[in-house]
C-alpha cells in the first residue's frame, strides 16, 4: 500500500485545479447547495421512511437530484481535465446536414448543380452514371 505522503503527492495537480478554476467551485457550490435544499425538504420533521418514499415519486426532487448529479460530474471531468466532445459532434451534425442537402431528392439536384459550376466552373460538364442507366 502506498504511503500518506506518496498518494498526496499523486492528488496535488487535481487539487490545484480545484483550487485555482472558478466553474469547478461554482459546479461545487451549486451541487451542495441544491443537496441542502433537499435535505431540508426532505427530512424538515419527517421520518426517513416518508422522505424516502417522497424522493421516489416527486419529480421536482428527483430532478433536482439530476442536477446536483450533474454539477458534481462537471466538477470532476473539469479537475481530472477531461473535455468534451463539442468538436467532433458539430463535425458529425455539420456533415449530416451537409449529406442530407446534396442528397434530398427535391433540392439535392440543384444543390449538386450549383456546387459543380461553383467547383468546376460554368463551361466544364461532369456527368454522373450509375450502373442501373447503363443496362
Amino acid at each position: 500500500m502506498a504511503k500518506l505522503k506518496d498518494r498526496a503527492s499523486d492528488a496535488r495537480p487535481y487539487l490545484e485545479r480545484a483550487l485555482k478554476d472558478e466553474r469547478v467551485r461554482e459546479d461545487v457550490k451549486s451541487a451542495v447547495g441544491t443537496a441542502r435544499e433537499i435535505y431540508d425538504e426532505l427530512l424538515g420533521g419527517r421520518a426517513v421512511t416518508s422522505a424516502a418514499a417522497r424522493v421516489a415519486t416527486d419529480k421536482d426532487i428527483q430532478q433536482s437530484l439530476r442536477d446536483a448529479i450533474e454539477d458534481l460530474r462537471d466538477a470532476a471531468d473539469r479537475v481530472q481535465g477531461k473535455s468534451g466532445h463539442k468538436g467532433r459532434n458539430t463535425t458529425l451534425l455539420l456533415t449530416g446536414i451537409v449529406l442530407g442537402v446534396l442528397f434530398n431528392p427535391v433540392t439535392g439536384p440543384g444543390t449538386r448543380r450549383w456546387l459543380q459550376e461553383t467547383v468546376f466552373g460554368e463551361g466544364d460538364e461532369f456527368e454522373y452514371k450509375s450502373d442501373s442507366n447503363s443496362k
